[in-house]
């Protein structure tokens, strides 16, 4: 049982370092080719850990061999488009002027049923509204909808810019945790979180979320048992 769990072990690490070097789009969205490589990978991992006959490099070796293909064909891609275009593949325009393309479709094997779920996940309940939709590589729907039925814009109102465009607010605190590289994105500094936590009693074991910009605007959240209400200022 031991041993089981230290094979067990040693490929779980071997994978999860694998797809750290294969990058972030291997956790999110596949193309083809990553799609088949993590198949392969989930497949050759599962045999040194069913088969204690099968010797662990057995199943280390392929495995890194897969991660490193996937390593030398994306950068292949990355360098050549047409590398890319036979790799991949190329976005399909399944929707142009508002008029449904349906040969193309047909070469994508995409019902119509298929296009309104994905047009749905697009919050688009109302065909009419598109102007254009692309099927992505990836096999999702991009839309572009009518100018009519597009979400309002500031621009749209002729509302005025404000004079400086603040960056979204980080996570500076996370269950009484101080995120110094998220502070320091914020041109603060842990003296000043400090202070805010005194000027509310708290210390920062008691806090359980605190967000920040670079305004030094922040909303605080402490934990349930101290019984105290969330802060926001600014």
């Amino acid at each position: 049982m031991l041993i089981l769990s230290i094979r067990t072990l040693v490929l779980y690490l071997v994978i999860v370092s694998g797809l750290r070097l294969m990058g972030k789009r291997q956790l999110g969205e596949l193309q083809p080719s990553e799609l088949v490589v993590t198949i392969l990978i989930s497949n050759l991992a599962t045999l040194p850990i069913e088969e204690t006959s099968v010797p662990l490099l057995g199943g280390v070796g392929p495995i890194l061999l897969l991660v490193c293909f996937e390593v030398v064909v994306s950068w292949i891609s990355l360098k050549s488009r047409r590398a890319r275009k036979i790799i991949s593949g190329q976005p399909v325009t399944v929707i142009q002027d508002g008029k449904i393309m349906e040969d193309r479709l047909r070469d994508l094997r995409f019902s119509l049923d298929d296009l309104m779920e994905e047009l749905r996940q697009n919050s688009v309940f109302d065909i009419r509204d598109v102007e254009y939709a692309v099927v992505e590589t990836n096999g999702k729907l991009s839309v572009h909808q009518r100018y009519g039925a597009r979400p309002l814009t500031p621009d749209m109102i002729g509302m005025p810019k404000p004079g400086d465009d603040c960056p979204p607010p980080v996570v500076v605190i996370s269950d009484g945790e101080l995120l110094a590289q998220s502070l320091l994105s914020c041109g603060l500094k842990r003296s000043w979180v400090e202070k805010q936590l005194r000027r509310h009693n708290l210390t920062l074991e008691e806090v359980f979320l605190m967000i920040c910009d670079r305004n030094a605007s922040y909303f605080l959240l402490p934990k349930e048992k101290t019984g105290k209400k969330a802060v926001k200022k600014g």
